[in-house]
């Protein structure tokens, strides 16, 4: 691990987030790519999938995000330690819920006439990538804010927690890739079309991991802020997507028991090597 991190001091915080992003959009695409081998997907497996990747996400908010802002702000606003991680937390799910009522979008397991946001003609295909792109873009900001704050040489925030992070993020990516191919196979898409948007469907984590990393470096007063944002903006597409597309069958104890596997492994993630 000290070598990696070495490896990472050196290429920098941008350079960092760009290939720790970078990381997790190959692994949705390794996801994606199972289509090529099976052409659907038992209910009964990708719901506890997705109930793990809400809990990845869920462990992640708190653990690499959420505490670090809190101890970062009794140093930075010593009385008010709370006010950065309660401001920067209800602005990322305000900012997510925002997105959730104005772009169209369609969960995963959702049939068409319960498409969200506004009003569209697009495919069912297209409003499916349009909705986990939403799913993805708090998490490459978050990848990318904690290298930019481990780049500031802020103790709270180490290089060793962003890569945790990023493998977290990176394994509940495996999942997501999955369950956006499948359900397109299963309406007659082509299977290279099928990986193509199934890929397609996290290459905003990059994009998103670099501007989190970049905002941060240049600001540093808003580092907490940034870091609760991400939190937020990942709770509400858990509360608000995840769970309730692993409700929706009859396989919701799996689901759950996905959700706490999850958990603990993102927790177990960022205590042994954050």
């Amino acid at each position: 691990m000290e070598i990696i991190e070495q490896f990472f001091v050196k290429i920098g915080p941008v350079w960092s987030a760009l290939l720790a992003t970078t990381f997790t959009w190959f692994l949705t695409a390794l996801g994606a790519s199972f289509v090529f081998f099976f052409k659907t997907l038992n209910r009964g497996v990708l719901d506890p999938m997705l109930g793990f990747t809400g809990g990845v996400m869920v462990a992640a908010s708190f653990w690499s995000l959420l505490n670090p802002a809190i101890e970062m702000s009794e140093k930075l606003y010593p009385g008010l330690s709370w006010m950065p991680a309660v401001i920067g937390f209800l602005t990322g799910s305000l900012f997510i819920y925002a997105l959730d009522k104005f772009m169209p979008h369609l969960h995963i397991n959702f049939g068409i006439e319960e498409s969200e946001g506004l009003k569209s003609k697009l495919h069912r295909t297209t409003l499916l990538i349009l909705a986990i792109t939403l799913h993805n873009l708090p998490e490459g900001l978050a990848v990318g804010v904690l290298f930019g704050a481990a780049a500031l040489g802020i103790e709270e925030a180490s290089f060793a927690s962003a890569i945790a992070l990023a493998i977290g993020i990176g394994i509940q990516n495996f999942p997501e890739g999955v369950a956006v191919a499948m359900p397109l196979r299963r309406h007659g898409v082509s299977r290279f079309r099928c990986f193509w948007y199934g890929q397609l469907s996290a290459i905003i984590e990059p994009v998103a991991g670099v501007i989190g990393a970049l905002a941060v470096m240049y600001i540093q007063p808003i580092l907490p802020f940034a870091l609760a944002f991400a939190a937020g903006a990942m709770i509400f597409v858990v509360v608000e997507e995840v769970i309730p597309e692993t409700q929706r069958d009859m396989y919701t104890d799996r689901s759950v028991l996905g959700f706490i596997a999850g958990f603990i492994v993102m927790m177990c993630l960022d205590v042994a090597l954050g």
